[in-house]
């Protein structure tokens, strides 16, 4: 089953979240150039050494919503903190398009696959959390059926990682936990995300393995959000 193009990004990093090496104008050049029509920058949230100062998200309302022709919304991927805490106060959630919640080893300790699974749901109770990012290495393990019925009840998309498949030694198993996830996800009618994760210009709009993945699952154009435009952003944007 032979998917159509992803229309959109929204999960990637620039300098300003200490370890990537791009600048803002220069992800969003390269969206330009492989044609996606949208793109997210999702700076890190505190946790991560070197991520912005949160009076960076208090700012983007000043940041650009067009360049080079592609459309810019502003996010953050918020860490997934004991007890079920997300790592960016309430005062400035409000000030993002949209939020990533995802675990972080820098910022978290394994707390078992019922433990973990728990901390990623509750976290899914914020309504400004819009999907979970890489909920696939056997580092963190989670309770998939669990995982999808509580993304089920809050409505919330999960995320098909191409940089996990990229890089599978930083994300162990993540190729067998996402199909097994992936499945799961179809059944539920739970939508499913795919982005790049990107760290560098030259991986944004480079979802090739993960394109393999979803064509060899046969999973169908209606369970992913970035293949039709507006959809993504009435689910991304909506209250």
């Amino acid at each position: 089953m032979d998917l159509k193009p992803f229309v959109a990004d929204v999960h990637m990093h620039s300098l300003l979240s200490g370890h990537a090496f791009g600048t803002v104008r220069e992800l969003a050049a390269e969206a330009s150039q492989r044609g996606l029509k949208l793109i997210g920058v999702t700076e890190h949230a505190p946790g991560i050494p070197g991520t912005v100062d949160p009076i960076y998200f208090r700012n983007l309302c000043d940041a650009p919503r067009l360049l080079f022709g592609v459309e810019m919304l502003y996010g953050s991927e918020v860490n997934v903190l004991a007890g079920g805490k997300l790592s960016l106060d309430e005062r400035h959630l409000r000030c993002l398009d949209y939020a990533i919640a995802g675990i972080h080893g820098l910022c978290y300790e394994d707390a078992g696959i019922v433990g973990n699974t728990d901390n990623v749901i509750r976290c899914m109770e914020n309504p400004k959390v819009k999907f979970i990012s890489h909920p696939d290495t056997d580092a963190y393990p989670l309770d998939y059926p669990a995982l999808v019925a509580g993304a089920k009840a809050n409505g919330v998309a999960l995320e098909v990682n191409n940089s996990s498949l990229r890089k599978p030694g930083l994300r162990p198993g993540c190729l067998a936990n996402y199909r097994r996830m992936v499945p799961l996800c179809v059944e539920a009618g739970v939508p499913l995300i795919v982005n790049t994760d990107a760290h560098d210009p030259s991986a944004v709009g480079d979802f090739s393995l993960a394109r393999q993945l979803l064509e060899a699952l046969e999973v169908g154009d209606g369970c992913i959000l970035n293949t039709d435009l507006d959809r993504l952003k009435a689910f991304l944007l909506e209250p």
